[in-house]
């Protein structure tokens, strides 16, 4: 419902407004201030939003919608309703009596444009009017930059638990933060993904209305589906009923994708691994794959497995090797070295555990990058970072060049040995 992203795009094909409120002293306000914008008055309706519901699941939608709250028992998901039947693009004005801070920007986070409290004077509106029509004609606020080519970056956990949405979220907030490019954050774990919930957001419903409605999605819908984390970062994340499967051939991933490319600078792909299997598609564009490990038989076997598959398909791609959680006595099972002799390649990051610096990042619903800037973690972030971007910008080093050869079979050949040495280890 928010402001589209091209100036007008397919305007000629709506009304400029409709207004849909409660009672008739707003309508006779509306009235005259329509006339000034050239406005048909009979664009004002009676009914409110159950009416403008109703209206407009059966019709276009228009470039300005004016809808008032005043009889609706729940103005959240009240509006939330009225998302599903209005066509991306569509900007949308309410009016209320709930004067509450907190359903206010529940609203606008939900895709309206302004809420206006009731009493309201004609000035108000007007005003509320003129920001709505430069919404429209305005020019992309997000317009890439042609001397910043576009980086995708594909993060994704050899095994759960190793703390890919961490360093996916923090690696996203950076881009925007430090390196200042607009970025989309992409979680792909439709049903339990904590891409919003690292930055203390909802996730919205944008994500599953583009698998389910694939044919939707365009700069229109990428602009009202997408959650603002800040003025460089948005974010599209899900958390779907766990018993509703989603059932996608994955073209709404590919047109998320592309889609993303034209309106942001940068695009991290938080990409559980599972996804790779079905949709192998999503690392076919990757500059960068960042595999996340942590030194434990377990992540050593499956990495060995991921990079191979990597090679295959996404021989493009720069692949960043980045143990997480190192110096863990728990959950280190294995040393650096004999992990790097049977992946056959090294280790590009080493992220250190710091459980409090953790434990605050989630209390604040903060990235760990921006939650403990100063901390020992904050310097190998920021290594990933500059590592990520330089596969576009500077173009060496690309792809697996820098890898050694070797076949699947002599890497699981040092990863059996491994394991044969794991019980002298123990016993030590």
């Amino acid at each position: 419902m928010n402001a589209p992203f091209n100036a007008m795009r397919g305007a000629s094909l709506r009304d400029p407004f409709t207004a849909f409120v409660c009672d008739e002293e707003t309508a006779e306000m509306l009235r005259p201030i329509a006339v000034e914008h050239g406005w048909a008055p009979e664009k004002i309706n009676k009914g409110g939003l159950r009416n403008a519901v109703q209206s407009l699941s059966v019709s276009a939608s228009p470039n300005i919608l004016f809808v008032d709250l005043s009889e609706s028992g729940d103005p959240l998901n009240d509006i939330n309703a009225l998302a599903e039947v209005c066509e991306p693009g569509t900007v949308v004005i309410a009016a209320g009596q709930v004067n509450d801070v907190r359903l206010y920007r529940d609203l606008v986070a939900s895709g309206i444009q302004d809420y206006l409290l009731k009493p309201f004077n004609a000035d108000q509106v007007r005003d509320a009017f003129a920001n709505a029509q430069m919404t429209i004609s305005g020019p992309r606020t997000n317009e890439p930059s042609m001397e910043r080519p576009h980086v995708v970056a594909a993060v994704i956990g050899v095994r759960g638990g190793v703390g890919a949405s961490t360093i996916a979220s923090s690696v996203a907030w950076l881009m925007g933060d430090t390196v200042g490019r607009t970025t989309a954050l992409l979680d792909l774990d439709v049903h339990f993904g904590t891409g919003a919930l690292s930055l203390d957001l909802e996730p919205g419903r944008g994500l599953t209305d583009a698998i389910e409605n694939p044919s939707r999605i365009d700069g229109l819908f990428i602009e009202r589906a997408m959650v603002r984390a800040n003025d460089k970062l948005s974010v599209l994340s899900a958390e779907a009923p766990i018993n509703q499967p989603m059932l996608t051939d994955g073209s709404a991933f590919f047109q998320l994708q592309e889609e993303m490319r034209n309106a942001f600078e940068t695009t991290v792909l938080d990409l559980p691994r599972q996804m790779l299997v079905q949709h192998p598609h999503l690392v076919h564009d990757a500059h960068v794959c960042i595999v996340v490990v942590e030194f434990t038989l377990a992540a050593t076997r499956d990495a060995i497995r991921i990079l191979s598959w990597l090679k295959s398909n996404a021989p493009q791609a720069r692949v960043l090797v980045v143990a997480n959680k190192s110096g863990a006595a728990n959950v280190q099972e294995i040393n650096r070295k004999d992990f790097e002799t049977s992946i056959e390649r090294k280790v590009d990051i080493v992220i250190p555990l710091d459980l409090k610096a953790a434990a605050q990042a989630a209390k604040l619903g903060q990235p760990l990058a921006k939650a403990k800037p100063g901390t020992k973690i904050a310097q190998p972030l920021g290594q990933l970072v500059t590592m990520t971007v330089s596969a576009v910008d500077g173009g060496e080093g690309q792809g697996e060049a820098a890898e050694r050869g070797g076949s699947l079979l002599g890497k699981l050949g040092n990863f059996k040995a491994m394991v044969a040495k794991k019980p002298a280890k123990a016993a030590a």
